[in-house]
């Protein structure tokens, strides 16, 4: 979601960055398959900075890239590898108030934290399920006081850390429970600090307070408004719609339902 309610939407499969207003009506399209600027292979996530800058996963170039509101490439960086600023594989992307940028790096469980440049700054994960610790992170969330929300997603949870990585509480089991999940894909943070998270293989989303207590869920397997195929993302524009990436539907949905 951009300042002005603006939709980006990673068109994973067509090579392509999607532009919406907040109705669904298009606005344009960049994109092709290739490693050069500006072409992306299977982009996954999108982040929109408070300047309106474009941060992409660009996934299978293992790289992320900087574009402008109207999707003109500004910068790029990220080569295949598990060094400190390589990637294997980035899944999520989100921007802090600062400026700061971080990519959950799905298959070096980790996250990495970046110059709005690119400029590497830190890492933290390793391979487990102990606290602090990730298996195949994909999305990640910025709140405006700085925590970082990652959903770990073969862990079944949703882990919180500081800006600067220390890890500050988790929640959530395997199941289909309020409060559980199973293989949660998209993370996202309110103004107000609520979190939603789509909960990808139990076809629907979950709201939590900003230290996980359950507020509310929503959604079904199936086809018809409402009900989800994969709910792989979800985003919360500044007057509480909720946007949520329905992955096996080939569609996004638009909820009201507050923050």
């Amino acid at each position: 979601m951009a300042p002005d309610g603006s939709v980006y939407v990673g068109d994973t499969l067509n090579n392509r960055i999607q532009k919406f207003t907040s109705t669904g009506v298009f606005v344009n399209q960049w994109g092709t398959s290739g490693s050069g600027d500006g072409q992306v292979v299977e982009p996954r996530d999108i982040a929109v900075a408070p300047d309106g800058s474009l941060y992409v996963a660009d996934w299978n170039n293992y790289r992320v890239q900087k574009f402008t509101s109207e999707g003109v490439f500004v910068t790029k960086w990220g080569t295949s590898g598990s060094g400190d600023g390589q990637f294997s594989h980035p899944y999520g992307v989100a921007v802090a108030p600062d400026g700061s940028v971080y990519v959950s790096d799905r298959y070096n469980h980790r996250i990495q934290r970046f110059t709005s440049a690119g400029v590497f700054v830190d890492e933290w994960g390793t391979y487990g399920d102990g606290d602090g610790q990730l298996y195949y992170p994909n999305g990640v969330a910025v709140a405006s006081n700085g925590n970082v929300y990652v959903a770990d997603t073969s862990n079944h949870r949703i882990q919180r850390f500081t800006s600067e990585g220390v890890f500050v509480n988790e929640w959530g089991t395997y199941g289909d429970g309020d409060g559980q999940f199973a293989a949660p894909y998209g993370v996202t943070v309110t103004s107000n600090g609520n979190v939603y998270v789509a909960d990808t293989n139990n076809h629907r989303i979950q709201w939590f307070t900003s230290e996980g207590v359950f507020i509310n869920k929503w959604g079904i397997e199936g086809t018809e408004d409402g009900q989800f195929g994969e709910p792989a993302d979800v985003a919360v524009a500044s007057d509480g719609s909720v946007y949520v990436a329905d992955l096996d539907n080939h569609r996004i949905q638009k909820f009201s339902v507050g923050q």
